[in-house]
């Protein structure tokens, strides 16, 4: 009889921290489902920022791409008149 107490005892206690256990992780849950998601705001703020930045980039890297094409034509134009006039001079 001896042993069933025991027993009895460690069943007891493990009863109570499984409730006790059972309640918080209710408290948790209807805290988790109650608080408003600040950060969800900060994301989507973030996101906004985060990409105009990029577009920003974007924008910067064509014209950088249009004024190097710019050059390369005027460098291209330039070496064609060059040719044109050494072509002439040849002619006469």
């Amino acid at each position: 009889m001896k042993k069933d107490s025991g027993d009895s005892k460690i069943l007891k206690f493990l009863a109570v921290i499984g409730f006790i256990a059972a309640v918080a992780a209710i408290a948790y849950a209807v805290y988790r489902f109650m608080t408003p998601d600040y950060l969800e705001d900060f994301e989507d703020d973030f996101d906004d920022d985060f990409d105009d930045y990029f577009e920003d980039e974007d924008e910067a890297a064509t014209a950088e791409e249009t004024a190097e094409e710019t050059v390369e034509a005027e460098d291209a134009d330039a070496a064609e008149a060059d040719e044109s006039a050494d072509a002439a001079e040849d002619a006469e």
